[in-house]
């Protein structure tokens, strides 16, 4: 949580500062050490480390919050269609679902760069869509459950709609689920787009980007090692503290969890002593 919520304001800050231009080259101050001014040291360009760092920041919470818009308009609308349609169509969505899920979302997203170019609005959909359908694969089944639940019943015969029904009762029943895999393909998302702006599917040169910066100093890696440490760290770091997120919305919004956990504790307080 912590790690998210550096990256997140560090995003913000550099939308009206940074210790230098990002872009300004400085031929004179190449690979210069990490010390004051410059506190990661600079590029081959003289470029400041720190504040491509931060400006990379912004590249990535754009992809993450936008990759994760896609993925809940898409996962909610197929998880909606695989549970409260006819019987064919439940039965279509789901073909479509798997023959989805057979391919990795990288893969998918760097076919659609292919194809279309490479910008950040291409990451954006193609890894929304293909996170937006491993979201409905998970969520579909939840839908089906709670649909069988007494209240839904009720509502059904209260006269409620099948959408009222799905805003009502049947969404909110499904949101920890649904947020839990949010949160992780968010971390796909970021890992995506540094994967693709390394291979040059992704960020176009004129953007910032974690990934861009890293294809750019791992061919100086023998001789200035340090510098790619950077922003290898900057994606390992954020990656690890998404998937940490999920993992902790998780544990706390599953029930089966937090009964687990309690009973443990009431476990280990009620262990008897063993007097010799």
């Amino acid at each position: 949580m912590i790690v998210v919520a550096v990256v997140l304001a560090t995003a913000l800050v550099s939308l009206v500062w940074t210790p230098f231009d990002p872009q300004q080259v400085e031929i004179s101050n190449r690979w210069a050490t990490p010390g004051w001014p410059h506190l990661l040291g600079t590029d081959g360009t003289g470029r400041d480390i720190l504040s491509l760092l931060m400006a990379g920041s912004r590249t990535t919470v754009l992809v993450a919050v936008g990759a994760g818009l896609v993925a809940t308009v898409v996962g909610i609308a197929l998880a909606a269609l695989g549970a409260l349609t006819a019987r064919w169509l439940r039965e279509s969505v789901a073909v479509f679902v798997d023959i989805l899920i057979a391919f990795p979302v990288l893969i998918i997203a760097m076919m659609i760069s292919a194809v279309w170019g490479g910008s950040l609005w291409v990451v954006i959909w193609s890894v929304g869509i293909g996170f937006g359908v491993n979201i409905a694969r998970v969520t579909r089944p939840e839908l089906r459950r709670v649909l069988r639940s007494d209240f839904v019943l009720a509502g059904r015969a209260s006269g409620l709609t099948p959408g009222q029904n799905l805003v009502h009762h049947l969404l909110p029943n499904v949101a920890p689920v649904f947020i839990v895999q949010l949160s992780w393909g968010m971390a796909v998302a970021v890992l995506a787009e540094a994967g693709l702006s390394y291979l040059g599917f992704g960020a176009p040169v004129t953007e910032p980007s974690w990934g861009l910066l890293l294809a750019e100093l791992q061919q100086f890696i023998t001789v200035h090692p340090l510098s790619v440490v950077w922003p290898g760290l900057a994606i390992t770091l954020t990656v690890l503290g998404l998937n940490l997120l999920g993992d902790g919305l998780r544990e706390a919004t599953d029930p089966t969890l937090s009964h687990a956990r309690g009973a443990a504790r009431v476990a280990r307080t009620h262990v008897p002593e063993v007097v010799a």
